[in-house]
């Protein structure tokens, strides 16, 4: 096998010397940048949907059963209000 030359790697797109391509300007202070309110909300979005999809899925038998409990007049009391609340604010670390 015989290579009498070797081209460019792409053969659409000619070969392009090193260089700079404009001026370069020095920095006079600090960079920032802003961000849009629709911008902070869609983000709270995805991390809230983010954490939904990583919860296991909980199995329809016991969705059933506790459909039924809170279905049921004498199990909705100030006990198991008061318990349902406490842990609630237990698992928010109040």
């Amino acid at each position: 096998m015989t290579i009498n030359s070797i081209g460019h790697v792409d053969p659409i797109q000619p070969e392009k010397k090193p260089g700079r391509t404009g001026n370069v300007r020095e920095s006079t202070g600090s960079d920032s940048i802003n961000v849009s309110s629709e911008a902070v909300k869609k983000a709270e979005l995805y991390q809230v949907v983010e954490l939904i999809k990583a919860v296991p899925e909980m199995p329809p038998a016991r969705i059933a059963e506790l459909k039924q409990k809170i279905n049921d007049p004498a199990y909705l009391n100030d006990r198991i209000i008061n318990a349902t609340a406490d842990k609630i604010m237990e698992s928010f670390g109040l």
